[in-house]
């Protein structure tokens, strides 16, 4: 079977509580059924000894930055496609919002560099409630604060052609990532399909959930499809 001549790798952002990691764990199934490799790069937070949620120090935050690259630099050629939990760009937003909007660590520099390694993004927008799992927050004005601060700022850093929006309540079992597969297989130059894998028939999108645009659709979870995983569905 012949591989992509180079490596990808898309990021799937946003606040906490809004089905990122059910959705890149759908996405990266996506690519092993089009006979691609994936590896999944899992939220690295919930490692974080700092602490974490609305009272992490900037200190904290700038542990979650460092360990989002340093597991990236890790994952990435393992695989044909690095699907990651979270990127650079969100985890700078929390960042911010630790240090009152300065930058004491001068992590900027780092962030849109790094931001300029991903070849596609995709950004969940809150339209569901949080739900409670017993680690993350259930404060909507801590996650409302977030996601200005990504309204902000992330046209700076991520190119509008590389970015991707789907709202949170689109991202259930009907929610076909087939399109966005192929978009982020143009950007490689790269047949998505692989060699003696049977064309994809597509499922009829909601015309709200299309890539580009803010989506819509109705709540639920994605299944894991056997990727063998471990996904917790309460994440996000």
């Amino acid at each position: 079977m012949t591989t992509w001549h180079r490596h990808a790798k898309i990021a799937f952002i946003g606040s906490h509580g809004i089905r990122k990691t059910t959705a890149a764990h759908a996405f990266a199934n996506t690519i092993q059924r089009a006979g691609r490799s994936a590896e999944y790069g899992r939220e690295v937070v919930r490692d974080n000894p700092l602490g974490f949620n609305e009272g992490a120090t900037g200190e904290a935050q700038l542990w979650v930055l460092v360990s989002q690259v340093r597991q990236e630099l890790e994952l990435a050629r393992k695989a044909e496609m690095l699907v990651t939990d979270r990127g650079v760009m969100d985890n700078f937003a929390y960042y911010l919002r630790a240090n009152a909007m300065a930058d004491p660590f001068a992590a900027e520099p780092l962030v849109r560099a790094w931001s300029a390694t991903y070849d596609l993004v995709v950004r969940l927008t809150p339209d569901i409630e949080l739900r409670a799992d017993g680690v993350r927050s259930t404060n909507d004005a801590f996650r409302d604060e977030v996601e200005a601060i990504l309204d902000a700022r992330l046209p700076e850093l991520v190119r509008g052609d590389r970015l991707v929006t789907v709202a949170a309540s689109a991202v259930t079992d009907a929610f076909d990532w087939w399109p966005i597969a192929e978009r982020l297989a143009a950007i490689v130059g790269e047949p998505l399909l692989a060699e003696g894998v049977a064309a994809h028939r597509r499922r009829r999108q909601p015309a709200a959930a299309r890539p580009g645009a803010d989506d819509g659709g109705a709540d639920g979870e994605s299944p894991q499809l056997g990727l063998g995983l471990d996904a917790d569905p309460t994440r996000g």
